[in-house]
């Protein structure tokens, strides 16, 4: 005998309808198919399940392959940890497959490819070296960055091309082609630097300048204004492995692109990364398509998987 007062529901009168007319969201021709052995990168795609993240990665590569074939812009914005996993290979091929018409880094993104392309290695252990203050230390990465960007002003140019300039000069052959600044530099592919002082190990070696940080980061936010312009109608802006600076800068391009006066509506846009954080969800994936059309997708995996995933599929359609 149950001490409680109360008695459980009843649930005789419950009404049920047949599964017929309830039907489901998934179906047996969402199912997935097992790897057959020899089959191409597309084929492998087709046999993924037709739902949720299988789906938004089939999308995401079927509206670069349109975005391609129309002539329109496809932008990428870059993280560190995109860098120094080792993924610049696979977006030099992307850039000559035209898969590739403007890069955006943060800081972190930029200073692990220069020094990938002048030292050819990158990303200290920051446990071991933090405790007597060595961390962003290196001599050289601070110097050699910030001669290019106090130079950028006399050249006229951003800090994304002062670094791809500086570090063509710089780079041994050996490491140069494993540069993206450099790869971008010498194909004219417009690449920007967006840092915030301070964030960035550069900005604590004594050469460092505030001014020319400022000028040459700014100039390179105008810069990427004029490339967000080019989204309209077709383009894509890819956001990988940068939760909070990239996101920021392209929500404030994407308003002051609309307050001139210039078109930007029907654009796709995609957040790929281990965790789906706040700002690149919103400020990436919804907020832009707001009133205006377009789709954005959330595919979340480790970058060294993801990216190259994604790039043989690109590959494979551009053959």
């Amino acid at each position: 005998m149950s001490k409680y007062t109360r008695e459980p529901l009843d649930f005789s009168s419950l009404s049920t309808v047949p599964i017929a007319e309830r039907g489901g969201k998934v179906r047996l021709e969402h199912m997935a198919r097992p790897h057959t052995a020899g089959t191409t990168v597309s084929a492998w795609l087709e046999s993924l399940p037709k739902i949720l993240a299988a789906d938004s990665l089939r999308a995401v590569a079927a509206d670069l392959i349109r975005a391609r074939a129309s002539g329109r812009a496809i932008v990428w914005g870059l993280g560190g940890h995109v860098v120094k996993c080792g993924l610049a290979p696979v977006f030099i091929d992307l850039m000559d497959r035209g898969f590739v018409t403007a890069l955006a880094m943060n800081g972190a993104a930029s200073i692990h490819d220069f020094e990938l392309g002048f030292a050819g290695c990158t990303s200290e252990d920051v446990e071991a070296v933090l405790p007597d203050g060595r961390f962003g230390s290196a001599d050289e990465t601070g110097r050699f960055m910030n001669e290019a960007i106090l130079k950028a002003e006399g050249r006229d140019c951003g800090m994304g091309e002062a670094l791809g300039q500086a570090l063509n000069e710089l780079a041994p052959p050996e490491s140069a082609g494993f540069s993206l600044l450099v790869q971008a530099w010498r194909r004219s592919i417009p690449v920007t630097v967006h840092v915030a002082v301070g964030t960035d190990t550069p900005h604590t070696h004594p050469s460092a300048g505030g001014a020319a940080i400022g000028e040459a980061s700014l100039r390179d936010f105008r810069l990427f204004s004029s490339v967000v312009r080019e989204l309209n109608g077709g383009g894509a802006y890819l956001n990988v492995g940068s939760a909070v600076v990239l996101p920021e800068v392209f929500l404030k391009a994407v308003s002051v692109v609309r307050n001139l006066g210039h078109p930007l509506t029907g654009f796709i846009t995609a957040n790929f990364d281990f965790l789906q954080h706040y700002r690149p969800r919103l400020n990436v994936v919804e907020r832009p398509h707001a009133r205006s059309g377009g789709r954005g997708y959330s595919i979340t995996g480790h970058h060294e998987i993801m990216i190259p995933l994604l790039a043989a599929i690109l590959a494979e359609a551009a053959e």
